[in-house]
């Protein structure tokens, strides 16, 4: 894996990830799409975990990600990108939201979202339209349409 922190362009950001496995696609996506990835830690499973290997496979080394020991040190590192974050609580549809080139794509924790004193602290909160009898989707697939939409938007999606 490469670490690039001040590397322009558009980035996502996990608050507090839980799962491996989602961790791995995700870095999987970004390695893909041309996105660095942002780890929040404290993470719900050891970073040297098998499952992130097996998930990103080969393409962890096309992705740079940056570890962060907290939100502070994260909000710090970021500087004066925007904040997107994507929540369910949310009324504003992503697909109606204008994104910048070198905005920060935030996904809470799995189990919980991310406390109010950090979504406070976005400037934009978004949400993926769903069905109303469904509570969420997975983090991977949340990450992989949001980042998407963004890219697609912003005319950055690899050629």
């Amino acid at each position: 894996m490469r670490e690039r922190a001040n590397a322009r362009g558009m980035r996502i950001a996990l608050f507090e990830p839980e799962i491996a496995g989602n961790v791995g696609a995700i870095l999987r996506l970004g390695a893909c799409l041309g996105a660095a990835i942002d780890l929040i830690e404290p993470m719900g499973f050891q970073w040297e975990d098998r499952r992130v290997r097996r998930t990103a496979m080969d393409y962890i080394d096309h992705v740079s990600v940056t570890r962060h020991a907290d939100f502070g040190a994260f909000h710090s590192a970021i500087g004066s990108r925007r904040l997107i974050l994507f929540t369910t609580k949310s009324q504003q549809s992503a697909y109606d939201f204008t994104f910048a080139a070198d905005d920060v794509l935030l996904f809470g924790k799995e189990s919980a979202g991310v406390p109010a004193f950090v979504a406070e602290t976005c400037d934009a909160r978004v949400r993926i339209p769903m069905r109303p009898e469904v509570r969420s989707m997975n983090l991977a697939t949340s990450t992989a349409l949001a980042l998407g939409e963004a890219l697609r938007q912003t005319g950055n999606l690899p050629r």
